[in-house]
């Protein structure tokens, strides 16, 4: 899926072919340990003293390699302690022992590799899994809904990290362009299986109800329905009618209106909870001139920090947000955002940036007179 993303960490891996960084990692620090336990034997004369040392090789590789490059780490120390044990003259029953123990540790510490390696191809295989289901619940937005240029962007904190709940939406109704963003409390498939009813909610009482706070009661209902009395979603329902933009928000962060270099939170009038808790929203509704973006976004991004200072999106907003297509300023926005936390986030991202490109030529579409009259309040 071209629009989810994955800020990735520098994390050891294993698997068959070509070693991996973490299994070359595990197999340097064993090799290296075979030489300095060789030089130190070497320098001791004919007496064999440190072959013993030589068990904790492939004890060392098994931490961080496959299960073959341990048993090659091994194999390669039984044959450098015997050599050294041969050139003793005098081959105690210590040395045979030792042999033995390289031989036992090697053994051993294969199996647990093998037994690590197929874990972590589990854990892999279920994660790739829940991806699948994750970008079948997300579709692919844009580039153009109505008189919308819009783009969307879902970044993950690894590779490995549970998938979590955020989710977007934009369709063209006959009410307008009309767009959600939410976020739903916890992570794992729990949080999708949830996000999925709400986008499945959405998609028809978005086509079926003229008045947003219409739509926000029927996602409620089907919230309400769905969850434990801890859980909820917090949510953003965007309409565009015939240049008026309206939002109605449930707990959600205020998207950010930017314009002619300003960038303008776009509050709501009064707070209201999260979906699940019978929220009573109050719209919030202003005029749209043409070339004015709008940023909607998860609280991973509110959240993002490095050394406790949280990224400042509302003064970047404009730089990064404001030039080329709203693709752009989506990946430009990604790219300062990693580079502020060093690739490291906490938490999802769900990202969704639309332009106003101008009224439909020729198109007349009727706004409501409460819409009309707020926007002109």
């Amino acid at each position: 899926m071209r629009h989810a993303v994955q800020v990735r960490k520098h994390a050891f891996q294993s698997g068959r072919g070509p070693l991996s960084p973490g299994s070359r990692a595990g197999v340097g620090a064993a090799v290296g340990l075979l030489a300095v336990v060789s030089a130190i034997e070497s320098a001791d004369g004919w007496a064999v003293h440190y072959v013993a040392l030589m068990t904790v090789a492939p004890i060392l590789a098994a931490g961080f390699a496959s299960w073959r490059a341990v048993a090659g780490v091994g194999l390669l120390a039984l044959v450098v302690g015997s050599g050294f044990a041969l050139t003793d003259p005098g081959m105690e029953l210590t040395t045979a022992v030792a042999l033995v123990g390289i031989a036992f540790a090697t053994v051993v510490s294969a199996g647990v590799a093998a037994v690590r390696q197929g874990q972590a191809e589990r854990i892999g295989e279920l994660s790739r899994l829940a991806s699948v289901a994750q970008q079948a619940v997300l579709r692919p937005l844009g580039p153009q809904v109505g008189t919308l240029a819009v783009a969307a962007r879902y970044i993950s904190p690894t590779a490995t990290a549970e998938i979590g709940g955020d989710l977007y939406e934009a369709i063209d109704t006959p009410y307008g362009v009309r767009m959600i963003i939410g976020d739903v409390r916890g992570k794992g498939l729990d949080a999708v299986r949830l996000a999925s009813i709400v986008l499945g909610s959405y998609r028809h009482v978005a086509y079926e109800r003229p008045d947003l706070r219409a739509v926000v009661a029927d996602l409620d209902r089907a919230v309400a329905r769905n969850v434990g009395d801890e859980d909820f979603v917090t949510a953003a329902v965007v309409e565009e009618r015939g240049g008026t933009l309206t939002i109605v928000n449930c707990g959600h962060p205020a998207p950010l209106l930017l314009r002619r270099g300003a960038v303008i939170p776009l509050e709501p009038p009064a707070p209201a909870p999260p979906l699940g808790f019978m929220p009573v929203v109050r719209p919030r509704v202003e005029r749209l001139e043409p070339g004015d973006r709008l940023l909607l976004f998860t609280d991973g991004l509110g959240e993002a920090r490095r050394d406790g200072e949280f990224f400042p999106t509302a003064d970047r907003a404009w730089r990064l947000l404001g030039h080329g297509t709203v693709g752009d300023g989506l990946a430009s926005l990604e790219t300062a955002l990693v580079e502020w936390v060093h690739g490291r986030l906490d938490d999802d991202i769900a990202l969704v940036l639309m332009e106003y490109t101008g009224p439909r030529s020729g198109v007349t579409v009727a706004v409501p007179s409460w819409e009309v009259g707020a926007a002109e309040s």
